[in-house]
């Protein structure tokens, strides 16, 4: 008996993960596509550089949210560029809002949310993000009177990931050209730009969220059937104690905003209001125990919780809003999750999954490989 029940859990959690699955993959590789464009015209030097002049308190922050919402980075990815910022001269509250708004949201997050929820969350999460993330920067940079300088940080450039390489430019190279010939880099060819961008869009972002968006799914996958709708009805049915419960569990959990997106969906249809799914949403990528070691270590304890006080405050605030917007408009959400996916033929969302599971088993097969080398 209980061999039976388990085994019609797992092949009931596939069907549900597969249908997931084939319904975001059209939407994940427009996503990526976006995101590789992004980076080929809009690259992480282009953004130090622009957020590393002194922009004021304010703008510095909002500059930074804005740089940082169609980014496709999770949150212990976002750590390294977000300290860089600190280290060549951003200001902390530039530093922390980049460092909230970029895992909570991003294009292929955005893409997969349309496909999964609706038009109103689609919108709403990137806005959100906005707000808290420039929030959050302005409120830090207020408490910050600059006593410490940059060195004081505790930002040391050799701890950082992301290279810090300086190199001279065309205006400013020394009286002797031969010194730093090597370093003036040609502007790349169309044809390189583009092939970087596939490369970064469909193999190195499919390696870096791969196995997560697998792992989100998954768990969706189990919720929507292993779960009980009436037990997510009755303890994430709306209010403050509901959002309170999946702040719990949204914090210290480590998943990407791409990831994250499929479980809220799940939730949603199992009975959890959409103000619940969405702190979920907001708090979830954004916060990890890794993230806020790091935060605490690099930026001060003081920083840490400005960062954390913040996004929970917000994303309830913003909950209990996105509740009373579904209210006012007499909209039963649970029914119209994924809806706007149905624009799609089935034909196009199978030959999609197909493709985008290939792409995730080759990453991972890469990934391994790499690790065994080393």
């Amino acid at each position: 008996m209980y061999i039976e029940f388990i085994l019609n859990s797992v092949i009931g959690t596939l069907v549900e993960s597969w249908i997931i699955f084939k319904e975001a993959a059209p939407y994940l590789l427009l996503g990526f596509g976006i995101a590789g464009i992004l980076k080929v015209f809009l690259p992480d030097e282009k953004i130090v550089q622009y957020l590393g002049t002194s922009a004021g308190k304010i703008k510095s922050s909002i500059y930074a949210a804005i740089a940082g919402i169609p980014l496709p980075l999770c949150s212990c990815g976002v750590v390294p560029t977000a300290l860089s910022l600190r280290e060549r001269g951003a200001t902390k509250g530039a530093s922390l809002s980049f460092m909230i708004a970029t895992p909570e949201t991003g294009v292929d997050s955005i893409s997969i949310t349309y496909a999964l929820l609706d038009p109103i969350m689609t919108f709403f999460r990137p806005f959100a993000t906005f707000i808290t993330a420039s929030t959050a920067g302005i409120i830090e940079n207020i408490f910050d009177k600059g006593e410490s300088s940059i060195q004081d940080d505790k930002i040391i450039t050799t701890n950082l990931e992301s290279p810090s390489k300086t190199s001279c430019s065309r205006s400013d190279c020394c009286e002797d050209k031969s010194d730093c010939f090597n370093e003036i880099e040609q502007e790349p060819h169309f044809y390189s730009r583009v092939k970087e961008g596939i490369t970064y869009a469909y193999v190195d972002l499919v390696k870096d969220i791969g196995k997560w968006l697998l792992l989100g799914i998954a768990l969706a996958g189990a919720i929507t059937h292993i779960i009980p709708s009436e037990l997510l009805s009755q303890y994430l049915g709306g209010g403050v104690i509901s959002m309170l419960i999946i702040l719990l569990v949204g914090i210290p959990l480590y998943i990407c905003a791409t990831a994250s997106t499929p479980i809220a969906a799940s939730l949603i249809v199992s009975g959890a209001s959409p103000g619940v799914a969405f702190v979920f949403l907001l708090a979830g990528p954004a916060t990890n125990i890794v993230t806020l070691t790091m935060v605490t270590q690099f930026l001060g304890k003081r920083t840490a919780a400005v960062y954390l006080s913040v996004i929970v405050l917000f994303s309830m605030i913003f909950g209990l809003i996105l509740d009373h917007i579904y209210y006012m408009l007499n909209i039963e959400v649970a029914f119209i999750v994924g809806a706007a996916s149905e624009i799609l033929p089935d034909e196009i969302k199978l030959v999609s999954a197909i493709i985008l599971a290939i792409m995730i088993i080759n990453s991972m097969n890469v990934a391994s490989l790499v690790t065994r080398r080393r």
